[in-house]
């Protein structure tokens, strides 16, 4: 992938309706002054954060679930990271997606990928 511009998969995003999301796509040219990061997150949030960095993503989640809150993550699936080691030991679970995530572009995405559930 050559950015993080990517939409959730429209199974994902049915699967999630009425969740709040913090990371929409595009969301800061709508919403410019909106920060995903800073906000308060609802009791149900989904999140589909950027590929190249979730790790503030990951860590806003665990401080979110602490607060009583069910998070649902859509991550790409890497055990070899630290926010996979953060959300292990926040006893996160850990949902394989089978097969591979398809864009608009019905291009799969080159890594599988995990819902994490806090």
């Amino acid at each position: 992938m050559s950015n993080d511009d990517y939409s959730t998969d429209r199974w994902l995003l049915d699967l999630f309706e009425g969740w709040f999301d913090p990371c929409k796509l595009h969301s800061l040219e709508t919403r410019p002054e909106f920060d995903g990061l800073v906000a308060d997150w609802h009791d149900h949030t989904f999140v589909n954060p950027p590929y190249s960095n979730p790790l503030p993503w990951v860590k806003k989640a665990i401080y979110e679930s602490n607060r009583y809150r069910r998070i649902v993550l859509l991550l790409k699936h890497d055990s070899s990271t630290e926010w996979y080691r953060l959300l292990h030991e926040a006893g996160a679970n850990f949902l394989m997606v089978n097969g591979r995530l398809k864009h608009r572009t019905e291009t799969s995405a080159p890594f599988p990928s995990v819902l994490v559930v806090l």
